[in-house]
Formats: C-alpha cells, sequence, structure tokens
C-alpha cells in the first residue's frame, strides 16, 4: 500500500505496490486500473482491472472495447511512462502529477477476440516496444482472468521472457490484441499558457 512518504519519495524500483490512483491523474469513474502485478521498468507491465455496472451503463452491459483501449493505456503507457520520468526527473509521484497530463498520439491496432461484463477481473499485459522523450509505445494483450485466482501470488515468478510469449494458462481467455498503443506526456504549464 502507498504511504505519503512514498508519494512524495521516489524510492520504489517497480509499479507493484504503488495505488494506480497515486500514479494515475483520471477520476474515479474514469481509473480502469486496479493494481499493479508485475512490473520490470523498460520491460513491461501486467495490471487488472474488474468493470463495475457504471462502466457498461446504457452500452447493453459490455465493457465498450474504447474503454479496454483505455484500461491497456492508462497501465502501459501512462503508468509506465510516469513512472520512468519520476526516476529520470528524480521527482515524486506527486510532482510528477503536477508538471504532466497523459496524451494518447496514436494506436496500430485493435482486434477483439471476446468480451467483457461487470466483474469480470481482466489483466492488461504489456511490452514496452519504445520510451523517448516522454513517449511510450506498447504492444499486448487483455486477458479475462479466471475467478478467484490470487494474481499476485501467479505472477510472482513472472519473468520478461513469459511476458514476451504471452506465457499463460489456457485458463486465461484472450480478449484483445493491441499493437502501437502510442501516448506522451505533455508538459501542463505549456498547455497552461495556450489556453
Amino acid at each position: 500500500m502507498t504511504d505519503e512518504k512514498t508519494l512524495f519519495n521516489q524510492s520504489f524500483d517497480s509499479l507493484v505496490g504503488i495505488r494506480p490512483c497515486d500514479i494515475l491523474q483520471y477520476g474515479p469513474s474514469k481509473l480502469y486500473v486496479d493494481d499493479y502485478h508485475w512490473h520490470i521498468p523498460m520491460k513491461g507491465i501486467i495490471a487488472s482491472y474488474t468493470p463495475t455496472h457504471e462502466n457498461v451503463n446504457d452500452h447493453f452491459g459490455i465493457f465498450r472495447g474504447v474503454d479496454q483501449i483505455e484500461a491497456f493505456a492508462q497501465a502501459s503507457i501512462v503508468s509506465c511512462a510516469g513512472f520512468l520520468e519520476c526516476v529520470k526527473q528524480n521527482c515524486s509521484l506527486i510532482e510528477l502529477r503536477n508538471k504532466f497530463l497523459p496524451a494518447f498520439i496514436s494506436i496500430g491496432s485493435v482486434n477483439f477476440q471476446h468480451f467483457l461484463t461487470p466483474g469480470d477481473r481482466f489483466i492488461s499485459i504489456a511490452e514496452i516496444k519504445f520510451y523517448k522523450f516522454r513517449q511510450m509505445v506498447a504492444d499486448g494483450r487483455i486477458y479475462k482472468v479466471p475467478r478467484d485466482l490470487d494474481l499476485t501470488a501467479y505472477f510472482q515468478n513472472f519473468t520478461p521472457e513469459m511476458l514476451f510469449a504471452f506465457e499463460l494458462e489456457p485458463t486465461f481467455t484472450l480478449v484483445a490484441e493491441l499493437s502501437g498503443i502510442t501516448g506522451r506526456a505533455l508538459k501542463k504549464e505549456i498547455l497552461t499558457k495556450k489556453i
């Protein structure tokens, strides 16, 4: 669990154990990451989210594809780039949120294989393909998670090689394949001057 000391002190070596709301700036209705389960900087990340009934309101009880893309982006390019900027600038999570806003630049391709409904916990499993000048590109997949699986224990001995091969038990259901998900951190001071 993140404490106030961690928020002001860049002494962590991964996002595991950090609350997503401490690094992501999205309000509660648009925050699509519940937990980080595995993270190696510049390699990749695995994070989970469980859609709520509010997430599917007015959309046939289905968690929209665009929201799946948003969840993947938050878990990958926004979280991982934010972490790397904290390290690079030797700043705290709070200082980072005060300096930058995340922005989508482009989406390569997305292929949906399955759907998600409220209560269907899923993981975003992302490989970092590029990072430079506050811009990051990630490829990966979304999988529906077997019920009652302890994800932290499951991914405790996971390796980058397993991530790159999407080496998961067959009980995980492939939901979407994503490539070229690209974002960039924009300086708030520049945006403020233009408004």
